[in-house]
């Protein structure tokens, strides 16, 4: 592992975040107008080609082309798409669906408005045991996949896989399951000056892959949640402590401010925040700071988006519709000061580095999406002048025939000029 604890110490002076929730690592940070959002969409069988597909759509207002659909690019396939990430360079992108062990990287450097597939990953079960890739965190020269599931019963205990960034397996490592651990994973996030990882946790393919209002009703299958998360040594990849936080701890986010030092993310099933911060001795340890909503209506908290001062955090919950801003002054005490119904139904949230401008999408897992005219599937575009969000822009994904609009990633034109020379 030499060349990790090297890579990991030479990265340290990078930025220390991207628009919203990038690793660390990634270069090209995009601080000016974004030009494209890339929305990475689930297949629905009937509509279109049902592919799950990686859709580009122009976000300048500038441009003649502003919040419409430039390109798509279908994978052939529909293996519930979820999430995906940026190599460190900043020209790929790798993406994946919970359903299966394949990913698909997207060539985002030679053409930033028309991506291409150039790559599909294909040994992830074989090589860790592993299933359902979920988040990619971009390291120096390598990508680590945290995945949600295995191949052996589909229950929650899994782990991460570590690849170069040609695709080429290097190694894995397990969820804790000891000393407090569930063995459950979800997302990760690194404190390079800190030399810090923490992973949180989520449910197996057994549960994500069941219809919402079905698992719900089963008591013995709503016990099958994680309820922990995780500190690592970064270096040398080893848990070393392990925290108690109820109800699936999803998305996590590291202030950007460089003055602070702690992290905070979001409990889906108790609908909570909590903040994992060091004490007064130095132990990090992890605490409830806020509710979100009422909790006892499960508006189910799904995605989150910290401000680049790490002074607010948006927070989008999936049940009411609803997009929340908390006040992050004193990040041991969030208050809410803003919140408005942005759809049926909201699952993601992206924003500007600058903050201006916020990206909603609608679907959270092909099973857990609403019926009937509740099922909304769409990206919108939001202005946000600090006071109140103004609706710019929507493309309606079914409408589109596109399927259902989950996770985004800006682009920029910036980039092919630094990739290509001109």
């Amino acid at each position: 592992m030499r060349w990790f604890v090297l890579a990991c110490i030479g990265a340290i002076g990078v930025a220390h975040a991207d628009e919203t929730c990038n690793s660390p690592y990634i270069s090209q940070l995009i601080k000016g107008q974004e030009d494209y959002v890339y929305v990475w969409t689930l297949g629905v069988e009937g509509l279109g080609d049902g592919s799950d597909k990686l859709v580009t759509i122009d976000v300048n207002p500038k441009s003649k082309r502003y919040g419409k659909v430039i390109s798509k690019v279908s994978t052939g396939a529909r293996v519930e798409a979820h999430h995906m990430g940026f190599t460190d360079d900043r020209r790929y992108l790798w993406a994946g669906g919970l359903s299966d062990n394949r990913i698909w990287v997207f060539d985002v450097g030679r053409n930033p408005a028309a991506p291409k597939l150039v790559r599909t990953i294909s040994d992830l079960g074989e090589k860790s045991g592993f299933l359902g890739p979920h988040t990619y965190y971009a390291l120096p020269g390598r990508m680590l996949v945290q995945a949600l599931s295995n191949t052996q019963d589909k229950g929650g205990r899994t782990g991460m896989a570590l690849y170069n960034n040609k695709g080429e397996f290097i190694t894995s490592y397990s969820m804790p399951a000891e000393g407090g651990g569930d063995g459950y994973g979800y997302d990760l996030a690194v404190n390079p000056k800190q030399n810090v990882l923490l992973t949180s946790s989520f449910t197996g393919y057994a549960n994500y892959m069941r219809p919402l209002g079905e698992l719900i009703k089963d008591a013995e299958a709503m016990k099958k949640f994680g309820n922990s998360m995780v500190v690592w040594d970064l270096k040398a990849m080893k848990p070393t402590k392990v925290f108690k936080v109820p109800g699936a701890p999803l998305e996590i986010r590291w202030s950007l401010n460089p003055k602070d030092n702690w992290a905070i993310t979001a409990a889906a099933l108790t609908s909570k925040l909590w903040l994992v911060k060091q004490d007064a001795s130095g132990q990090w340890a992890a605490k409830e700071v806020a509710t979100i909503g009422d909790p006892s209506k499960v508006p189910l908290p799904v995605d989150i988006s910290i401000t680049r001062d790490g002074k607010g955090l948006w927070v989008n919950t999936f049940m009411d519709g609803t997009t929340r801003y908390f006040d992050l002054s004193n990040p041991e005490a969030p208050k809410q000061t803003y919140e408005k119904v942005t759809g049926k139904q909201i699952n993601m949230i992206s924003q500007s580095w600058d903050g201006k401008r916020l990206y909603i999408t609608s679907s959270l897992l092909a099973n857990w999406d609403k019926g009937g005219a509740d099922n909304e599937q769409f990206i919108r575009g939001f202005a946000w002048d600090g006071s109140e969000l103004t609706r710019k822009f929507e493309v309606d994904f079914t409408k589109e025939k596109l399927g259902r609009a989950h996770h985004m990633k800006l682009g920029t034109k910036a980039q092919r000029a630094t990739v290509t020379g001109g």
